[in-house]
């Protein structure tokens, strides 16, 4: 089964460059698509509020500039070199980056990968037997933090069970394409469109949880403070699951964060 792992980023640099570096040494034989944003970011404040940058609820903000980072050209120009990487745009937005790169995309298997989390070693055994045979549909790593705090590892512990709570973007997504293009891909929002196109997902199959740990950033979390952090992120999960609309939410989290 040919895999196609997209990546989407906000920002080709050396950062980028490693990551897709690692990821060609875990899944050698995989189509890689890394996906930019076609814009620069926007802002829409409430009224009488001065303009904030946008971010999501995982991925620290990165300050927007018309210039390319110094060392971009030759870090993507030696990741882009194999003949199965691919660099392309898509509308401003994790998701709709995603779908982006998804049709670019000509695996039967698609792997949605952060530009901050590392694959285990031995992912691309793990995949292939996860979905060897026919019943596997969707599926998540676990996740393990880049950090050793004893919180931050109790958080993670939970993602060995599949949930609302537990499941999200950062863990690695693997589904067929099939399914995929039946659940209409990842839904137009600034927030929670992993935990949506999961929970879609969740209607028509059980989402399986693969007996390793993928590594992401902890930066949110030391930077922002462990707890300070986790409680953010369960208010917006919480709300969201009452039905509070996703742009307000992301509004939200702003504020919280800046």
């Amino acid at each position: 089964m040919q895999l196609s792992v997209i990546v989407p980023t906000r920002c080709c640099d050396e950062h980028v460059a490693r990551h897709l570096a690692l990821t060609r040494r875990r899944l050698p034989d995989a189509q890689l698509i890394v996906v930019e944003p076609d814009s620069e970011p926007d802002s829409d404040p409430e009224p009488g509020q001065e303009p904030e940058p946008r971010t999501d609820i995982r991925q620290a903000p990165t300050p927007a500039s018309t210039q390319q980072p110094p060392e971009r050209n030759a870090a993507i120009t030696r990741a882009l070199s194999h003949t199965s990487t691919t660099l392309t745009q898509g509308p401003r937005g994790r998701g709709t980056q995603c779908n982006a790169g998804a049709k670019r995309a000509t695996g039967e298997l698609l792997l949605f990968l952060h530009d901050d989390t590392q694959l285990p070693d031995a992912a691309g055994s793990i995949i292939a037997r996860a979905f060897e045979s026919g019943e596997t549909e969707i599926a998540c790593f676990q996740l393990a933090f880049d950090s050793p705090h004893p919180l931050l590892r109790f958080y993670a512990s939970f993602s060995a069970i599949d949930s609302f709570l537990t499941s999200f973007g950062d863990q690695g997504i693997l589904i067929r394409r099939e399914l995929f293009d039946r659940l209409g891909g990842f839904p137009d929002w600034p927030l929670f469109e992993d935990v949506e196109l999961l929970r879609r997902a969740r209607r028509q199959t059980r989402v399986r949880k693969l007996p390793a740990a993928v590594t992401t950033s902890a930066v949110r979390f030391i930077d922002r403070g462990i707890v300070r952090q986790q409680l953010l992120n369960a208010e917006l999960m919480l709300r969201f699951a009452f039905g509070a609309d996703p742009e307000s939410l992301r509004r939200r989290y702003e504020r919280r964060c800046t």
